[in-house]
């Protein structure tokens, strides 16, 4: 499906800032569709304004729709056309006319224009039509709730036609909530309650506020309720900046342990300010889960602190106990150990630092490799050196990685260089990280002396290669194979599977 800017490029003339602005129109205009209980299409001409190419549609939440189909891309020109038409050239709001049939649901054909203001703020020109058709199937006598409904709605759609609705969006925010079926409160030019929808009330209950809403001044309801005085005056002001005709951002309002989320919309049709819209939802259980989904991404980052620690603490251990020890081999195999466990610290260490379960790699590994080439005994020192990028891996993957790269760069620079005999071209090891199609591929090479005739990857006896075959095979489900490089030296090379296996 195309979307509304491809369309708009494709079919008409229409500047930047006209899409721009409808887009604000589509990113907002569920509001008024779900107060009209219409669909809501909207329509741009293509050569003249005989001929309409729909570049949006959305449904009503709170009635039936009146077409099955998506209308989306849809060019028609015209008598189905006449009511764009009028409204288009006219710059007023259609609503003549007689209902139309789609297939065998009625419908009745209204025509809002769409008007961008100008940079000074006077009106500026009509730069698209909505076309707001209601299915008139269940069609009775409205309630009070729809009555208020639909009188708000109309307040916004001559808004729209006036270019003030929608105003521009609150950096970070979103259009998912409050939605019109949370919680309707209408307020008069003085701050008055004149009316309130039941799940409005049912939310005000939950803050503490127990009568009808109606009469009550909303602004001072909340700085009365509100357990933080600061928090209640922040939204007591935005109502209030509302009934000026500005557009408040979202705010949240805390008390007696409930959490209620504002909306407050003016309302101000052909440029009067008549009052405001405020729209509320109750997220208690919403922030409850938040609060509670914080407060686990703590405890385990501060686990994995404390592994880091206990981790370094074994280590330093280890290298106590290696300085007194006389043995040769006994030193070596307690330094390798500390090493080992080093570079599984080093993952705890980025963990306890993340807000999820996920490490960016390519720091651990660089610090792995560092470390390994401290240990080089030939001159000049082995260069160690990254190309490419491992990306974000799992705590899953990075844990049994960093112990596999660990113990390859060690073979590379303990085992693949001759100390007697240097290279020609200064020492030099490489690791290579390449993504593709859910698969890491490593490739570790050196440009030492190589394996040796007679290597056997299966029958070595070293334990540094054991832990590497084993882990690439058990933990990473992986393979890796070690070979000579055709330019001489050695390489291995990894291929990692990315995907979680299937339990």
């Amino acid at each position: 499906m195309s979307t509304l800017r491809d369309l708009a490029e494709e079919h008409t003339a229409l500047r930047p800032a006209d899409i721009d602005h409808l887009h604000r129109v589509a990113g907002d205009w569920q509001l008024l569709s779900d107060l009209s209980f219409a669909d809501l299409l909207l329509w741009v001409p293509v050569d003249d304004d005989e001929t309409f190419v729909c570049l949006a549609q959305v449904r009503p939440t709170t009635a039936p729709t009146a077409y099955q189909d998506d209308q989306v891309g849809r060019i028609v020109g015209g008598p189905e056309v006449a009511h764009l038409t009028v409204a288009y050239r006219q710059g007023r709001i259609w609503r003549e006319g007689d209902p139309v049939w789609y297939g065998d649901v009625p419908a009745r054909h209204e025509a809002i224009p769409v008007r961008l203001r100008a940079a000074d703020g006077e009106a500026g020109e009509i730069i698209a039509v909505i076309g707001r058709d209601t299915n008139l199937s269940t069609a009775r006598s409205p309630s009070q709730l729809e009555l208020n409904y639909l009188t708000t709605a109309d307040d916004l759609a001559q808004m729209v036609a006036d270019g003030t609705f929608p105003s521009v969006r609150h950096p970070g925010e979103t259009t998912s909530a409050p939605r019109v079926g949370d919680g309707l409160i209408r307020l008069d030019a003085g701050g008055k309650v004149t009316y309130a929808s039941p799940n409005a009330q049912s939310a005000c209950r939950r803050l503490g506020f127990s009568a009808h809403l109606v009469g009550e001044d909303l602004a001072g309801l909340i700085r009365r309720l509100a357990t933080d005085p600061l928090e209640g005056t922040d939204v007591a002001n935005g109502m209030l900046a509302a009934l000026r005709g500005e557009s408040p951002p979202r705010r949240e309002l805390d008390a007696r342990g409930a959490t209620v989320l504002t909306r407050a919309v003016p309302l101000m049709p052909a440029g009067v300010p008549i009052g405001a819209l405020v729209l509320v939802r109750d997220v208690t259980e919403v922030r409850r889960r938040d609060r509670a989904l914080m407060t686990k991404d703590a405890t385990i980052r501060e686990i994995h602190h404390r592994v880091k620690n206990n981790l370094q603490t074994v280590a330093a251990l280890l290298r106590l106990q290696a300085r007194r020890v006389g043995i040769p081999a006994a030193k070596a195999a307690l330094e390798e150990s500390v090493r080992r466990v080093a570079s599984i610290a080093l993952v705890h260490e980025t963990l306890s630092m993340s807000s999820d379960e996920e490490v960016e790699f390519d720091g651990i590994l660089d610090r792995i490799a560092n470390a390994a080439g401290e240990v080089a005994t030939i001159e000049p020192s082995v260069r160690m050196r990254r190309e490419g990028s491992f990306g974000v891996l799992s705590a899953e993957i990075a844990t049994s990685l960093a112990m596999v790269l660990n113990e390859l760069l060690l073979n590379a620079v303990e085992h693949g260089f001759d100390p007697e005999h240097p290279p020609a071209e200064p020492p030099e090891t490489v690791v290579t990280a390449h993504r593709f199609r859910k698969q890491l591929q490593i490739t570790v090479a050196d440009n030492g002396r190589g394996l040796p005739a007679d290597f056997d990857a299966e029958r070595n006896g070293r334990l540094g290669l054991q832990i590497v075959r084993a882990l690439v095979a058990g933990e990473l489900r992986g393979t890796i194979e070690l070979r000579n490089r055709a330019g001489g030296g050695a390489e291995a090379v990894l291929v990692v599977p990315l995907a979680k296996p299937r339990r």
